[in-house]
């Protein structure tokens, strides 16, 4: 029998984490030929976490060029894949959930008639543009796949209430899967500046601030609660790797630029970021992936969005939504720096994302669905 070609398709940096992992499980597999497609959505991002897993792409469309929209991503991912798909003939096409990417890769599998698998599926916020535009691309994915792997029991729930057709498989997270990789105590950071700071005796918070729904007035506010909080703590450190963003970069310099105790840093490659926050004391950050890593750690996070589509971990305690006002991230920031209790509470919840065997079971639910296995993979339940 001949083996299955399943092709990863991604093609940004929080993509390539949680799908590095996957490509390298299913390459361990003999039934299975792993493929792997990039299409270069970020480029210096994505290939420093190629270069962390020891992965190549077998295919790269090298889509990114200055100024990119969303709509030039989606079009030169679609004519790429024409030609991928042409070549290759994969059984199945695996993308992850809810880049540009994700979206042109799933759509350019059903043009072909290629079976779908969505990891990390059913995440909905319930607003078309917030986040924007991922909150459509993984609804749209979502109504093209055959195979949904679903982190949560609540993500499943939303695919249910959908109506959404195929197979739903509760997995957790491959991102946790994924820091198994990467998090090491005697890891050494390629960011000198990131050496030189006390971790035993300051408390160090890592912050990310850079979708584009807070860019503007959301983005100064909770900057300016930032700087509010480190002249109020002289005692805390905050670390934040600014996005290459003109916008972010402008709006960082001119609010947090010249604090002794801020540390503005180009951003970090996955191991750094995971070895950073794994010795932090708390997460403030607007990103989606950092919601469920940062818990594995046992870090408190805020999260500086107005709502978002991992409410798993609100229910289990690791995290808060902090919203973008300015006071409330400030009010919320001070609570978890003197309160012991308020800390603690958050620091020993248990992660609702995963145990680190996502990977195990997406790669069983596929052998299951070709009829290569006649056992489905038990579902994660937290």
């Amino acid at each position: 029998m001949s083996k299955l070609k399943i092709m990863s398709v991604f093609g940004t940096r929080p993509e390539a984490i949680k799908m590095a992992p996957l490509v390298q499980e299913l390459a361990k597999h003999p039934e299975i030929e792993s493929i792997c497609c990039l299409t270069g959505q970020h480029r210096e991002m994505l290939d420093s976490v190629m270069e962390i897993f020891n992965l190549k792409g077998d295919y790269d469309l090298d889509i990114m060029e200055k100024s990119q929209t969303l709509s030039t991503i989606t079009t030169k991912t679609l004519l790429g894949m024409d030609r991928v798909i042409d070549t290759a003939k994969p059984d199945m096409i695996l993308v992850h959930g809810d880049t540009s990417t994700t979206f042109a890769g799933a759509l350019a599998a059903f043009y072909h008639q290629i079976p779908v698998g969505h990891v990390e599926a059913g995440l909905r916020t319930w607003d078309k543009y917030s986040p924007f535009p991922e909150e459509i691309n993984r609804t749209l994915t979502g109504d093209i796949a055959t195979l949904h792997f679903a982190p949560t029991i609540a993500n499943r729930e939303n695919l249910l209430r959908e109506s959404i057709q195929g197979e739903i498989f509760i997995t957790g997270n491959t991102a946790i899967d994924s820091m198994k990789y990467s998090v090491r105590d005697d890891y050494r950071f390629h960011t000198e500046a990131l050496n030189e700071l006390d971790f035993k005796n300051r408390r160090v918070i890592v912050l990310t601030c850079h979708r584009r729904e807070n860019y503007g007035k959301p983005m100064e506010d909770i900057l300016s609660a930032i700087r509010e909080l480190t002249l109020a703590h002289p005692e805390i450190d905050v670390v934040y790797p600014v996005h290459l963003s003109p916008v972010v970069r402008e709006c960082a310099g001119r609010i947090l630029g010249g604090l002794k105790n801020v540390h503005l840093i180009d951003p970090v490659d996955v191991q750094e970021m995971h070895n950073l926050m794994a010795r932090s004391y708390m997460v403030m950050t607007d990103s989606g992936g950092l919601q469920e890593e940062a818990p594995a750690l046992g870090k408190p996070v805020l999260v500086l969005r107005r709502e978002t589509e991992r409410p798993e971990a609100i229910g289990a305690g690791t995290v808060k939504l902090a919203g973008v006002e300015k006071e409330t991230v400030y009010a919320m920031a001070s609570e978890l720096l003197e309160s012991e209790e308020a800390y603690h509470k958050m620091a020993k919840a248990v992660n609702p994302y995963g145990d680190g065997n996502a990977c195990p079971r997406i790669a069983q639910a596929i052998l299951w669905h070709f009829g290569r296995t006649a056992e489905r993979p038990a579902d994660f339940m937290a």
